[in-house]
Parts: C-alpha cells; sequence; structure tokens
C-alpha cells in the first residue's frame, strides 16, 4: 500500500463517503442509524434484501468510515458515525458559502446599478 499525506487520506474518506452514499438502500441505512444503533437483522427489515445483502452494504459504509460495529454480548449493532456526516457537511458547506457570497456580491452590484439608473431618471 503507497504512502498517503494526510490530505489524501482525507479526501480518499471523502470519495468513499460520497460513493457509499450514491446507493439509495445504504442511504436508507443511514436514515435508519440517524435514530440509533440497529442489528443487521433490524437493518434488513424494511428492505426487500437478504441480510447477506444487508451486511455488504454495512461493510461499504464501514469502508467509508460512517459507521462502526460494536459487540454487546451477542449482539453486533451498528452504529452511525455522527462526526462522519459533519465532516462532509462542512466540504458541501464550504463551496456553498463561497457561491453564496458570490451572489451577495452580484445583488450589491445589481443594487448599486439600479440606484444608479434611478437617479438618472
Amino acid at each position: 500500500m503507497k504512502w498517503l499525506s494526510m490530505k489524501d487520506q482525507a479526501e480518499e474518506l471523502l470519495d468513499r463517503a460520497f460513493m457509499a452514499l450514491a446507493d439509495p438502500a445504504r442511504r436508507q441505512i443511514i436514515a435508519r442509524l440517524s435514530r440509533g444503533p440497529a442489528t443487521v437483522n433490524e437493518l434488513a427489515e424494511p428492505f426487500g434484501i437478504s441480510k447477506q445483502a444487508v451486511s455488504k452494504h454495512i461493510q461499504v459504509l464501514e469502508r467509508a468510515n460512517l459507521v462502526s460495529r460494536s459487540r454487546e454480548a451477542q449482539r453486533r449493532p451498528v452504529h452511525l458515525r455522527p462526526e462522519r456526516l459533519e465532516a462532509l457537511t462542512a466540504w458541501i458547506d464550504k463551496y456553498r458559502l463561497v457561491h453564496e457570497q458570490q451572489f451577495r456580491r452580484l445583488d450589491g452590484l445589481l443594487d448599486t446599478m439600479k440606484k444608479g439608473d434611478n437617479n438618472e431618471h
């Protein structure tokens, strides 16, 4: 395995997270886990897919660091890692804020132009 810088590692995790969330079943699993931990059996209930298929989806979410598993006696509940979702939101917000600033500048320019037009009449 090649060595990755911290920035490259962060980008790799970001890529994995967005790829994991591209699947509707995985997004539904994340939505369910937002209400609390659940076992594979509990996560499989609302889907028309096998527990094995749900387990594969969970593995993808684990590789993306979006969920984790713990061991409680015989149970192995899956837990949402909300800090990872917050990191995705922060990444999205960074670019959203840039565009909002551009729109504010454009609004200011249009207001200035409108006032200039009103003063000429």
